[in-house]
C-alpha cells in the first residue's frame, strides 16, 4: 500500500470521526517512522494496588482486528511512572507470558535471555515502545533507541498478549487499549 494510500484512509477516518485528529500529533517518532500509517487504538494508564506504574498506547494499522491481534503489525508504548529494575520487568512479563502457555524450562530460559537483553533498568518517564511484526518477532525501543530483537513469532504474540489476548489478566486494561476497535 503506497503512503498516499495509507494517509487517505487515515483522513477518511478522521473525516468520519472514528479518529482524532490529535492523534497524529502525538504519535511518538518511532512510531511514525516504523509505522507511518499506524493510528492510536486507545491509550489508559495501569495502576496496581493503587500505584501508578505505567501509561500505556497502542497503535495499530488500518484493517485491524482485536481477536486476531497477532497477525497484525501494531506498536504498544509504556510510559514508566516510576522505577523499575530489568529482573522486575523480565519477571513480570515472563510470569505473563506462561499464563498463555506453559513453557518448558528451557523456552523460559530463552525468554529470559530475550527480555534481559532488550531492557535496560527503567526511570520514571523512560518509554519502552514494542513492535509486534507477525510472522517475524518484536522488535524494542527505549526512548527511541533501539534496545532489542526478538526473532521469534510466537515470543511476539504472547509477550503482546499480555496486553491484547482475550485472556489477559488485565481485562479493563485490553478494553482501554482496544476502545478503538469494534469485535474485540
Amino acid at each position: 500500500m503506497t503512503k498516499a494510500l495509507h494517509r487517505r484512509q487515515w483522513m477518511a477516518a478522521v473525516a468520519a470521526g472514528l479518529w482524532p485528529i490529535s492523534a497524529l500529533a502525538d504519535t511518538p517518532p518511532e512510531v511514525r517512522g516504523l509505522m507511518p500509517s499506524a493510528l492510536l487504538s486507545g491509550s489508559t494508564r495501569f495502576s496496581y494496588w493503587g500505584f501508578a506504574v505505567y501509561d500505556a498506547s497502542l497503535w495499530i494499522q488500518p484493517g485491524f482486528t482485536a481477536r486476531e491481534y497477532e497477525r497484525h503489525a501494531l506498536a504498544l508504548q509504556l510510559r514508566y511512572l516510576r522505577d523499575f529494575t530489568n529482573a522486575a520487568i523480565t519477571g513480570r512479563s515472563i510470569d505473563e507470558m506462561a499464563r498463555q502457555s506453559k513453557p518448558t524450562p528451557e523456552r523460559r530460559q530463552q525468554w529470559q535471555q530475550w527480555l534481559v537483553a532488550s531492557f535496560p533498568d527503567i526511570k520514571k518517564g523512560d518509554r519502552i515502545t514494542g513492535f509486534h511484526r507477525p510472522d517475524e518477532g518484536a522488535l524494542f525501543l527505549t526512548n527511541g533507541r533501539q534496545t532489542g530483537i526478538v526473532p521469534d513469532p510466537e515470543f511476539s504474540r504472547l509477550f503482546f498478549g499480555i496486553w491484547l489476548a482475550a485472556g489477559t489478566s488485565e481485562p479493563a486494561l485490553r478494553q482501554s487499549l482496544l476502545s478503538g476497535q469494534t469485535g474485540s
